[in-house]
């Protein structure tokens, strides 16, 4: 069976490339597609992509390519058209909602979506930048967007099945493409990061910080967490890497309490998971969430508005707290009462068990045999 993959763009390392590189890991020999692949801009996790067969849009021989992925999506309808699928039995398009991916010649494949939301930026979902702040910006937006939408549509009547990365995605792909979908949750694939002869106090550790972080995007409220601990004087490391205009912001309003860790190797963001106090995650209509699944496997509790996916991978008061207003205020209600509350480190692991990395492999690689014999 011959497998390819396709996947928006690879310039950041996040949930939706670890999904990638789980999907990677079971058809070794599959071959990617994507717009760009930038390896330069990958940080510690470029080394992950080496050996992979990648093949790239006519958008990698444009000069300025990684400044112009947000512009792009204008012609997203047609960047993925040109790729040539005639030898493949199967191809899975890992859709991370930044283009319309969905629109290739499949020829005689099978075509799968692991759909990780329809584009946040077609349908009123908060996006990384807001393209909405002046009067040009909305209007000439809106009127590119409904085309795009149409092209966004159109290409979902060409997918033979739907994978929903959560229950909330899956509601989305019914309300804007009418389509059903398979729920197959995403894989918290982070291993533990131990190394030889770690020693087991040092691993069961806990310490004085909370921690945020992951693609600092203005959707994932990062601004509301620093203020918080900036109002309470208690510890906050953030880790991962913002665009440059919110990663200004961000430092601009961040106190003495505040560290900034920067992009991190695994082994580096387990012992951030490991040693927190909690994760606090301010993401709003969140597809599915990976970080506070990754932080329950290391036995931390997550602090998170209650919004999107994070509702069906935390169970409130045993695995984690809500707070259900994207202010300050409610940030700090609910710090407070996570303080007060006693949530156990065994329940946090047994609840991400439900979302391990073997699950996620199985149950991807059953659709994909059944989806097979269903379309031959």
């Amino acid at each position: 069976m011959k497998v390819a993959i396709v996947h928006d763009y690879i310039k950041e390392y996040g949930g939706a490339e670890r999904v990638l590189e789980s999907m990677h890991d079971i058809w070794r020999d599959a071959e990617i597609f994507t717009s760009v692949y930038l390896p330069g801009f990958l940080g510690p996790h470029k080394a992950r992509f080496r050996k992979w067969e990648i093949h790239t849009s006519f958008m990698q021989n444009l000069p300025f390519k990684e400044k112009l992925i947000s512009i792009m999506r204008i012609f997203s309808s047609s960047i993925f058209k040109a790729f040539d699928f005639s030898k493949f039995d199967i191809i899975i398009v890992s859709s991370t909602g930044a283009y319309i991916p969905n629109l290739i010649n499949k020829e005689k494949a099978v075509q799968i979506c692991y759909c990780h939301t329809p584009p946040r930026y077609l349908y009123g979902y908060p996006t990384a930048r807001n393209w909405k702040n002046t009067f040009i910006g909305q209007v000439l937006g809106e009127i590119i967007n409904h085309s795009l939408r149409l092209s966004d549509y159109n290409a979902a009547k060409k997918v033979d099945f739907y994978i929903a990365n959560s229950n909330e995605v899956r509601k989305r792909i019914k309300k804007f493409y009418r389509r059903e979908a398979t729920v197959i949750y995403p894989p918290a694939g982070l291993t533990d990061g131990t190394r030889p002869g770690a020693r087991a106090d040092r691993v069961q550790r806990k310490g004085d910080y909370y921690l945020t972080g992951g693609r600092l995007a203005r959707s994932k409220h990062i601004d509301l967490i620093i203020s918080a601990a900036n109002k309470m004087k208690f510890k906050l490391k953030i880790f991962g890497k913002a665009f440059a205009g919110y990663n200004n912001e961000l430092r601009n309003i961040a106190g003495d309490s505040v560290e900034f860790t920067g992009e991190v190797d695994d082994f580096r963001l387990s012992e951030l998971y490991r040693n927190c106090r909690a994760l606090i995650y301010a993401s709003e209509y969140e597809d599915f969430g990976i970080m506070p699944v990754e932080a329950q496997k290391f036995g931390r509790p997550v602090i998170a508005f209650r919004s999107g996916g994070v509702t069906e991978s935390i169970v409130e008061g045993k695995t984690g707290i809500f707070f259900d207003k994207l202010a300050v205020e409610s940030v700090i209600s609910a710090i407070k009462k996570f303080e007060k509350t006693s949530l156990k480190r065994e329940d946090c692991i047994k609840n991400a068990a439900k979302f391990s990395l073997r699950r996620f492999q199985e149950e991807l690689v059953k659709f994909v045999n059944n989806s097979r014999e269903a379309g031959l």
